[in-house]
C-alpha cells in the first residue's frame, strides 16, 4: 500500500509567489531560463537552473553550477523569499489550462515504494539525467521540484480535497504562459491524519511525469540510508516530494514528435529502422504515425 507523510513545506510568501514561480527545470534550456528570469532575482530558475548566473555557454553540469544552486537556495531562505512551514502539513495544488482544472495533493512519497515497484514507472531513465538531478538533490539536501503522480481515485479523498478547496486559497494566480495555479494549505491535524490513513489503502501510485526526478530522489535517499549506521527509517531522506492527482481528473493525450532530420537515411531506411521497435501505419492525411507495443503516454490536463 502507498505510504505518504505530511511535510514542512518551503514556499514563498503570498506577495512573492508570482516572482518566485517557474516552469519545471526540464521544459526549457539554459538560455530560455535566462530570458525568463531576466531582471528577477527571486525567480526559482536561480536554484533549479543556476547556470543562468554564469556567463552564456557555461556547462550546466559543472561542479560550481551545483554549488551555485546551494548558495542561491540558502540566499532565498535568508532573504525570506522561501520560508519553511513550522508544522508538517499536506497541501492541495490545482492547475488550470484550457478551461480544465485538476486538483492534486502535495505529499512526501516513500522511497521504499519506488524501490519495490509500488510506485509504477512507464519509462526507462538515462543515467546521466539521473545523476544530474541526484547531484542537485545531494548538494541542496532538498527536493526543489515535485514529481507528478497519479492514483486510482478515492471518494473520501475527493471529498476532503473538495472541502479544502471550498476555502480561501493561499495562492491563486495565472502565470505568463496562461496556466492557472491555485494552492491551499491543510493544517488541520485530524484531516492530515485521515489523508495518511486513506493513502495507506491505495495499492499503487503511477509516475505521470518526472521519472528522472523520482529516480534521483529515491537513489539519493537510498544512498543516505546506506551511509547512516544509525538509520531508523523515519528520516526525511526516506521520502521525496510529489503531487498526486486522482485518475478521474486526468486526460491521457497523444505524445507527439515531429521528425525533421533523418540523419542521412532514406525514407525507406528510416521506416525500416523504426519498424524494428514500433508498428508503423500511414494515417489518412499522409502523415506517418507510429505505435509502440507498450505505448508511452503523458498524463496532463
Amino acid at each position: 500500500m502507498a505510504i505518504v507523510k505530511p511535510f514542512k513545506g518551503v514556499r514563498p510568501p503570498k506577495d512573492l509567489v508570482e516572482q518566485v514561480a517557474s516552469r519545471p527545470y526540464d521544459v526549457l534550456n539554459s538560455e530560455e531560463a535566462r530570458a525568463e528570469a531576466e531582471g528577477n532575482e527571486k525567480s526559482l530558475y536561480h536554484i533549479i537552473k543556476p547556470e543562468i548566473d554564469f556567463p552564456v555557454g557555461k556547462n550546466e553540469h559543472d561542479e560550481d553550477v551545483y554549488l551555485k544552486a546551494v548558495e542561491n537556495f540558502k540566499k532565498f531562505q535568508e532573504k525570506g523569499w522561501l520560508v519553511q512551514d513550522s508544522k508538517e502539513k499536506y497541501y492541495v495544488y490545482a492547475q488550470t489550462m484550457n478551461g480544465k482544472t485538476q486538483y492534486g495533493l502535495c505529499v512526501c512519497a516513500y522511497v521504499d515504494d519506488y524501490m519495490t515497484g509500488k510506485i509504477k514507472k512507464h519509462e526507462l531513465t538515462r543515467r546521466d539525467k539521473e545523476e544530474d538531478r541526484m547531484k542537485h538533490v545531494r548538494v541542496n539536501n532538498a527536493n526543489i521540484e515535485p514529481v507528478f503522480f497519479a492514483y486510482k481515485h478515492n471518494d473520501e479523498l475527493d471529498a476532503i480535497v473538495a472541502k479544502v478547496c471550498a476555502g480561501k486559497p493561499e495562492y491563486d494566480f495565472i502565470a505568463p504562459d496562461g496556466f492557472g495555479h491555485t494552492f491551499w494549505v491543510i493544517d488541520d491535524d485530524a484531516t492530515i491524519k485521515r489523508i495518511t490513513e486513506i493513502f495507506a489503502t491505495i495499492p499503487n501510485m503511477y509516475i505521470a511525469d518526472g521519472h528522472h526526478r523520482s529516480a534521483a530522489a529515491a537513489l539519493v535517499g537510498d544512498e543516505k540510508r546506506r551511509q547512516n549506521p544509525n538509520h531508523k527509517g523515519d528520516e526525511e531522506y526516506n521520502y521525496f516530494l510529489a503531487v498526486c492527482f486522482p485518475d478521474n481528473q486526468l486526460n491521457i493525450i497523444d505524445y507527439n514528435r515531429v521528425v525533421k532530420d533523418l540523419n542521412g537515411l532514406t525514407d525507406e531506411e528510416f521506416l525500416s529502422k523504426l519498424a524494428e521497435n514500433f508498428i508503423c501505419t500511414l494515417a489518412a492525411s499522409g502523415i506517418l504515425s507510429r505505435q509502440s507495443p507498450a505505448p508511452t503516454t503523458m498524463l496532463t490536463l
